[in-house]
């Protein structure tokens, strides 16, 4: 995720930001073009129902939004709630809730104080889910989209003598349970099934994949090669992971040509934990251009490392892309380790798991590109 300036006093604010801590301007994000901006009022203030707010500047040129006026939006009716969502609405979008919010469908009991909390930090999470996906040009932000072209969610809590609530995804409908945004709970269940890493967002990631499987990769031309470097995915899909969930996690052979133990499970499981690494990548790989990092390698190397933007047009191609992503997860882990942290990278990228990335940014790329037509 990159940073962001305030554009009424220049100051940094974050994705996540509501007002700038500098001049105290009212921020949104604007899903149109991308970008956070101030917004002002143009009848009643906040805390006011959100309704008639303006960008304090237009849109940047090229983007979507790009009128030469500054324009007009509503604030997410769940900016004022737990959630404390910061998108905006376009003026010619009827919804009272942003396009992120709008794609939850079920939510958990409300009446329990800690299931609010868990919404909240799930719906932070699939904001910035919405974002990567936005800049990869996998989904449109204009709101005129057919629904079904963008993933839906439910978000759900164990019942009281009920089956419990499994992460997954089937037809469309990506379901959590929250309790996954409990740290406590997720480092129990991580470290209960020997995994390096397991996150709100690595979740959303991995089950997005999933949805864009059936809207990417199913009955296109991308199906032969999927199947040639992952598996023929038509295999018993319950019965692979009841064979996977009963061995032993340690004995797993995975290195060589998977991302993670979990990828061996079925080739639908190999693409979603690919395509949830795709998106670290790139997220990550945004953050650090937007700081203009330039990474010299203790070994000698003369010349730097530059970070480039991989949502750039044209962005870098996947070797460029993998260039800058090794030295700087050796950098990241090297900073967290300094702060008493086990290593926020906990994965090296084998042969076997660079041609599965490579296949998923090709996929990407080409979807990027139609989507630009």
């Amino acid at each position: 995720m990159r940073v962001f300036n305030c554009d009424a006093c220049g100051h940094l604010v974050f994705f996540e930001s509501l007002q700038c801590v500098h001049c105290g301007a009212a921020l949104a994000f604007l899903p149109d073009s991308l970008r956070m901006a101030s917004v002002r009022p143009e009848s009643a203030p906040e805390p006011s129902p959100p309704h008639g707010w303006h960008s304090a500047k237009p849109a940047p040129q090229g983007t979507s939004a790009d009128s030469g006026q500054p324009l007009r939006y509503r604030l997410c009716a769940h900016r004022h709630d737990i959630s404390l969502c910061n998108f905006a609405i376009a003026e010619d979008d009827n919804q009272d809730l942003c396009l992120s919010c709008r794609q939850t469908l079920w939510l958990p009991d409300a009446s329990n104080p800690a299931n609010q909390m868990r919404w909240a930090k799930i719906e932070a999470a699939k904001r910035l889910l919405f974002y990567t996906s936005a800049k990869l040009g996998l989904m449109r932000t204009d709101g005129k989209a057919d629904p079904d072209q963008h993933p839906r969610f439910s978000l759900l809590a164990d019942m009281p003598d009920a089956a419990p609530v499994l992460t997954g995804h089937a037809h469309g409908m990506i379901t959590l349970n929250v309790v996954e945004a409990d740290d406590e709970e997720r480092v129990r269940r991580r470290l209960a099934l020997h995994e390096p890493y397991r996150t709100l967002i690595g979740h959303l990631r991995h089950e997005s994949g999933h949805f864009y499987w059936d809207r990417l990769i199913a009955g296109s031309h991308w199906l032969e090669p999927f199947r040639a470097l992952f598996g023929d995915e038509r295999q018993d899909y319950a019965q692979a992971l009841k064979v996977h969930y009963g061995k032993d996690p340690l004995t797993l052979h995975w290195q060589e040509d998977y991302i993670s133990a979990y990828a061996t499970a079925h080739p639908w499981e190999d693409w979603a934990e690919t395509w949830a690494h795709y998106l670290h990548m790139v997220d990550l790989l945004e953050t650090a251009a937007s700081y203009d990092t330039h990474i010299r390698l203790p070994d000698g190397m003369v010349q730097p490392v530059g970070m480039r933007d991989p949502f750039a047009r044209p962005g870098p191609d996947f070797d460029t892309m993998l260039a800058q992503w090794v030295p700087l997860t050796l950098l990241l882990n090297s900073m967290t380790r300094s702060l008493g942290h086990v290593d926020a990278y906990p994965f090296t990228i084998s042969p076997g798991a660079r041609r599965k990335l490579r296949f998923v940014h090709d996929v990407v790329r080409e979807r990027a590109g139609s989507m630009a037509l």
